[in-house]
């Protein structure tokens, strides 16, 4: 639920966003704003400049400078005085520290999808645990990244806790890079595949206890394998 392969960051601001044909609303354009730095449009430390963004995403000005204040309360970029905005980088002490954070929140989704969860939902995740593994199989970085990303997404959807996923859309959205990072690291898959499988099992037999516990001890084996990178 973790380990994330992102596409490689564009050396120029939105080169690689599509213009939207329509006008996008502000919560809209803050989140297309969001998924360019998660998805790795955006190097750390790169500058956002407002005019750019607004040719981008097809937005006002206004409304661009609106969305990176947003952005700034998240943690994402940060707002230099006179400078105007670039990316956060996040040191992977704060990384360990987001992720130390995550584990209580994204245990507690894990219980909460253990309890909620239907049989149809059951199935669907028994379709993405077959995919994971076959994946990770496969050697096939980009498919199980896909697929990593979709339970992760879909346990947060089936635990209905708005609180909780509010919470990690922030926090997950801070650390991405240092995901980036360790998604490359030779064999890091072959060690997370199992471990989401191991959610998967829980969860899908209805074990909160046992969902919350598959949880916490991926993301401890995430921060080792992070600090094993410095």
């Amino acid at each position: 639920m973790t380990d994330t392969v992102t596409a490689s960051p564009s050396s120029t601001t939105g080169s690689s966003t599509t213009r939207p044909s329509t006008a996008l609303t502000l919560a809209e354009l803050t989140r297309a704003i969001r998924d360019a730095i998660v998805g790795g449009e955006f190097a750390p430390n790169q500058r956002l400049i407002e005019a750019d963004l607004s040719a981008a995403f097809g937005a006002s000005r206004a409304s661009v400078r609106t969305a990176l204040f947003e952005l700034a309360n998240d943690g994402l970029i940060d707002r230099l005085p006179n400078r105007g905005s670039r990316v956060r980088a996040i040191s992977l002490d704060e990384a360990v520290e987001i992720l130390e954070v995550r584990i209580g929140i994204e245990g507690l989704c894990a219980e909460k999808a253990a309890e909620r969860i239907t049989d149809d939902e059951i199935a669907e995740l028994g379709r993405l645990r077959a995919g994971i593994l076959a994946s990770v199989e496969s050697g096939d970085l980009l498919e199980y990244s896909r697929l990593n990303q979709l339970l992760d997404r879909r346990i947060r959807e089936i635990s209905g806790h708005t609180a909780a996923v509010e919470i990690l859309e922030r926090l997950r959205a801070q650390s991405v890079r240092h995901q980036f990072r360790l998604s490359f690291q030779a064999g890091r898959a072959s060690v997370s595949g199992p471990e989401h499988v191991a959610i998967i099992d829980a969860v899908t037999r209805r074990d909160p206890a046992a969902a919350a516990a598959a949880t916490r001890a991926h993301l401890l084996s995430v921060i080792d394998a992070l600090r094993a990178l410095d």
